[in-house]
């Protein structure tokens, strides 16, 4: 089990947390994974190649016991090509969440740690990026 359950102060159970160590990657898509396709162009979507050292980045997550779960804009009239792409590809994964809102800038709130990691071209530079997070207990400095 990835999870391990978790109570407050009177003993209720809270949501779980993934055990000490276990990352949870939420992976944008287009851009990040293969060509920027657009949603106005579906079709370039079954012929976009994977970016340079994707596959092998996210597989290695994977394989390493994180959790991958792909969030793209893509809408979910697109699940399909895109499953099959990820597929065809060789990508490794546990889910895929669509629908991810357009135009980026994004701010997130949550109850849980979040960490985010700009990619910009070099999956190697992710890698060297994300290595160390989340591998000791977070302390909240407030």
């Amino acid at each position: 089990m990835m999870f391990k359950p978790n109570y407050d102060e009177e003993g209720n159970q809270i949501s779980p947390t993934l055990k000490q160590g276990i990352k949870n990657y939420l992976i944008d898509i287009d851009g990040t994974v293969c060509d920027d396709v657009p949603n106005e162009e579906p079709e370039r979507m079954v012929t976009a190649e994977p970016l340079v050292g994707a596959v092998d980045s996210i597989n290695k997550f994977y394989d390493d016991g994180h959790v991958v779960t792909f969030f793209t804009s893509r809408t979910e009239e697109h699940r399909e090509v895109t499953e099959n792409w990820l597929d065809k590809h060789g990508f490794l994964f546990h889910g895929l969440l669509m629908n991810k809102p357009r135009g980026g800038n994004y701010a997130i709130i949550d109850n849980h740690l979040f960490v985010a990691c700009h990619y910009q071209g070099d999956w190697d530079e992710v890698i060297e990026e994300m290595k160390d997070v989340h591998k000791e207990p977070y302390k909240f400095k407030f």
